[in-house]
């Protein structure tokens, strides 16, 4: 009996199709290079893994090792600004975090231990960063080059995939300030920052009002013998999002030996994040009662100091991301604290001249300025039109769903613009990008794809949509924020047009109708091949495993697949509301 394995021959008068003589959804060899090894290559590598045969996998990272902005940022006080239980893969929970908000040696422990317990090393190579990519549309592939991080020696490599993983949290700069190379103390970034550097009885200024400076004032305040912080501009603190705790040996125990405990602390965090999401939009009841809630506690922590005007700020919680500051404002006020609430105007050797012409000296100046965050990436890519990424993005960063860019065919990005990145849980919206990706790339191994991008009109409608959401949230009020490329007013390039659940229901379903593909030798249903299927082709498979006792097939229509997905009728809340 002829089977997937064993045809029948070809006759010769049919015209020639390398897929004849195999069954349907025959697996081609498939190479994908990943640019980075922090947490997104990291998922991306086990969810191919897992799910992929006939691969090559390769991880380019800059470092020397995994892990990613948990590798880098090193400086006092670096940690999750969420709470650490709820900084975990779906599928990877950590019974022994120390605290609610755990430092970034222990999340970049978590990260090592998930490589290691996946075997994902063999496919990194560390301290090779990518310096060029170009579609070669003829051949269907991406030619890279990668350059050796200690020796400048320059390889070339390909690959039907090219997935950027670089994250946007990653490209530090310094402050554009005259005069920073006369300083004569130590200078430092918090994104390289040099843990050897003694601050003992120094006097330090500070310049940033962002997550790391944030979390800077409180943990060097102890040390030092004064402080001058830059606060050029307010920003919202919550006095404490989840109560800031350590975990006791017993918690943990428990946690480890009880993992449906564990699993429901987890839920729990999980839960309130992501009920939170309706603050976001302007004006509505919850904004204006949390604003109203935060200013009051922000005033209660600050009375007396006279800083309540020039911390506090006019416009919406929200707008800026979210940070907990745990002990911010208690070191605001502080006897070694200085506030100065304009921004600097030079630097000279000993220290730091105010916008109202004022010197302030210092030992050590701590620049917590944060990151480029244009998107644009930091070496050409070059799409199939000739057009680097750079120059397509140069006005602004057009996108689809936060992975995807027309021109550039087999590309996708982590974290790109308009992903959730401040809308609920990152991780588990990283996992949904991930997800997406390989169901496009599954598409490719096992049909006859050239290549795919998406299409323009995607992508037009896309940002259109976008547009006409920002206007309804807080995130277009007149904040410096880095959602909008640390601009006042410029358009929202940062974040998701919803919540983190919104994102994961959009991504669940790719919209192939939004895609441009194009195939080896024209006919789109050559993939066919013989005749036959996967399971004839397997001689240990159950020819007729469709057979069962009941129903249990997936239910098809979207409001009943997610009752069942999100097991409605298990919770007992207040009234929800879809919009407000």
């Amino acid at each position: 009996m002829p089977d997937g394995t064993n045809p029948e021959p070809v006759d010769a008068d049919t015209p020639p199709n390398p897929w004849w003589n195999k069954p349907i959804h025959d697996q081609r060899f498939l190479k994908v290079i990943c640019i980075g090894a922090g947490a997104s290559g990291l998922i991306f590598a086990y969810k191919l893994q897992r799910s992929f045969e006939k691969f090559e996998l390769t991880l380019y990272e800059k470092n020397e090792d995994v892990g990613g902005t948990w590798l880098e940022n090193k400086y006092p006080g670096c940690a999750c600004d969420i709470a650490a239980h709820a900084y975990t893969l779906s599928f990877e929970p950590n019974p022994n975090w120390s605290s609610t908000y755990a430092g970034s040696d222990e999340i970049y422990d978590y990260f090592v231990r998930f490589t290691d317990k996946y075997g994902l090393r063999k496919y990194c190579k560390f301290k090779r960063r990518l310096s060029r990519a170009e579609w070669d549309n003829e051949k269907g592939q991406w030619n890279v080059e990668v350059t050796d991080v200690d020796t400048g020696n320059i390889v070339q490599d390909w690959c039907h995939f090219l997935i950027n993983g670089s994250g946007v949290l990653n490209s530090w700069k310094w402050p554009d300030i005259p005069g920073i190379d006369t300083f004569e103390g130590n200078i430092v970034h918090t994104a390289k920052y040099d843990r050897s550097l003694d601050l003992t009885d120094k006097t330090v200024a500070l310049i940033g009002t962002g997550s790391s400076g944030i979390q800077v004032l409180p943990a060097i305040l102890p040390k030092v013998k004064k402080i001058t912080t830059f606060n050029r501009s307010a920003t919202w603190i919550l006095p404490t999002r989840f109560q800031r705790r350590h975990y006791t040996p017993e918690e943990k125990q428990e946690f480890t030996a009880n993992p449906k405990k564990l699993e429901e602390h987890r839920r729990e965090l999980d839960s309130a994040i992501n009920g939170s999401y309706s603050i976001f939009f302007r004006d509505s009841p919850v904004q204006k009662a949390t604003t109203s809630n935060m200013r009051e506690a922000m005033a209660e922590k600050l009375r007396g100091s006279g800083l309540e005007d020039k911390v506090i700020p006019i416009w919406g919680v929200g707008c800026r991301r979210l940070t907990p500051g745990v002990g911010y404002l208690e070191a605001l006020t502080h006897e070694k604290t200085e506030v100065v609430t304009s921004g600097v105007r030079e630097i000279t050797a000993k220290g730091l001249v105010s916008d109202d012409g004022k010197e302030y000296t210092a030992d050590v100046i701590i620049c917590a300025t944060g990151f480029n965050t244009n998107y644009i990436p930091r070496f050409p890519i070059i799409g199939s039109n000739g057009q680097t990424l750079a120059e397509a993005w140069k006005d602004e960063p057009a996108n689809y769903l936060g992975v995807a860019v027309s021109g550039y065919p087999n590309y996708f990005v982590f974290v790109g613009p308009n992903s959730p990145v401040g809308n609920g849980p990152l991780l588990i919206a990283m996992e949904a990008q991930a997800d997406y990706m390989l169901k496009l790339i599954n598409r490719f191994q096992t049909e006859n794809i050239h290549s795919f991008s998406p299409k323009v009109e995607a992508v037009r409608d896309f940002m259109e949509h976008k547009d006409a959401y920002m206007k309804r949230t807080v995130w277009e009020l007149e904040c410096r924020s880095w959602y909008k490329s640390n601009s006042i007013s410029g358009k929202v390039t940062a974040l998701w047009t919803g919540s983190t659940l919104h994102y994961l229901e959009m991504m669940a379903e790719p919209r192939y109708e939004d895609w441009n593909f194009t195939y080896i030798g024209g006919n789109r249903f050559s993939y066919m091949g013989n005749g036959f299927s996967q399971t004839e082709s397997d001689k240990t498979a159950d020819w007729s495993y469709y057979l069962k006792d009941v129903d249990d097939s997936p239910l098809l229509g979207r409001a009943k697949h997610w009752r069942a997905v999100n097991r409605s009728g298990t919770i007992e809340r207040g009234e929800v509301k879809s919009k407000l």
